[in-house]
């Protein structure tokens, strides 16, 4: 499960996808990126290869992390792919660990299945994949929930349970199988919390919640109790960071991405923008200081200054693993990121 750190990187890097829809291009552009993305990340040693389960976004084309995921079993050999995640209480335990014990057989020992207890979308398209108006239950709910999972992904419900006689396949009831590795995702304390005291590895959302990486990450090394899985922390954080061949081309491409971001926080979700359309947008002063603040937990610029960058992250944080994101117009500059990134950590070619 522990990633290794290669080239000159101080920890082992990872890649986080959205599969971002910019103006002037289509989900089908978004998801080839994606697959030309991750068997970069297979060719260059990249540790892991997750996409995000989000709904009712023009602009992310990574609702269904199953249905993507097993397009990109078929297309790498080496790089772990995983959820980053898929938003549990949206779903039924029992349809989880089947859909992630179907990728576990495609691509044996290369799963990750992480878990988060947000809905990955506003409240009525929550409401609608849930089919239930009492969200806040789903919240609550979401210890017991992963516990079920993973009793389906063991099949080891004790006898007299409900679901004893209920087996999630691919799975343990067919004979000796690998399962998928669980993680935690989180933006705040609960989820940290809750990781540490199951033993099991936390991935922290640092490129949209900054201000609570830090709590998050002490309370989960406090919190945490050995496992059969793990016998000491271990913290992935997630860091939006663009490379590109100059400072001034990384500026226009995040740019956009903060565009994107302000309108869907503000209630306007579409399309990411164009660079063009970006830097000829009159913000308000309320929308500069959100944008501003939004991109000084972006590092951008040159390899040189990401690395840089990403090396402060590592330092600051205390890091196992780094899981780098980028959200942009162009898918191209995505994959040109991904590439500058390896080339400045040195990363191997295969």
């Amino acid at each position: 499960m522990r990633g290794e750190a290669r080239g000159s990187a101080p920890v082992p890097l990872s890649v986080l996808d959205l599969a971002n829809v910019g103006v002037g291009h289509t989900s089908g552009d978004a998801l080839r990126a994606a697959v030309e993305s991750a068997r970069l990340a297979d060719r260059r040693g990249f540790t892991r290869y997750w996409v995000a389960e989000h709904h009712s976004m023009p602009g992310v084309a990574s609702s269904s992390p199953a249905v993507i995921l097993s397009h990109l079993a078929a297309r790498t050999e080496r790089v772990r792919l995983g959820s980053g995640g898929v938003m549990l209480p949206n779903h039924a335990p029992l349809v989880v660990a089947e859909q992630f014990g179907t990728l576990e057989a495609f691509a044996p020992g290369r799963v990750d299945l992480g878990l988060g207890r947000a809905p990955g979308t506003d409240g009525a398209t929550a409401a609608a994949l849930r089919r239930t108006d009492h969200l806040r239950e789903g919240a609550d709910e979401f210890p017991q929930q992963l516990g079920e999972l993973i009793r389906f992904l063991d099949d080891d419900f004790p006898d007299g349970h409900r679901y004893s006689r209920i087996h999630a396949v691919p799975g343990p009831v067919q004979g000796e199988v690998s399962r998928p590795q669980v993680w935690l995702l989180g933006s705040s304390g609960f989820s940290a919390e809750l990781a540490g005291r199951l033993g099991l590895p936390f991935a922290f959302a640092h490129h949209f919640s900054s201000r609570n990486t830090l709590p998050a990450l002490e309370l989960y090394r406090a919190s945490f109790t050995p496992s059969a899985v793990l016998d000491e922390p271990y913290a992935l954080i997630g860091a939006a960071a663009l490379a590109a061949d100059d400072e001034e081309e990384a500026r226009r491409q995040v740019r956009s991405g903060a565009l994107a971001m302000l309108r869907l926080r503000t209630g306007r979700p579409g399309l990411v923008p164009t660079p063009e359309e970006a830097a000829a947008y009159r913000f308000s002063a309320a929308e500069r200081d959100f944008v501003d603040s939004w991109l000084g937990n972006v590092t951008h610029g040159t390899p040189d200054a990401v690395r840089d960058g990403l090396d402060a992250l590592v330092k600051r944080t205390g890091a196992d693993e780094l899981m780098i994101t980028a959200n942009v117009h162009t898918p191209e500059a995505r994959v040109r990121s991904l590439e500058l990134i390896a080339d400045a950590y040195e990363l191997p070619r295969a």
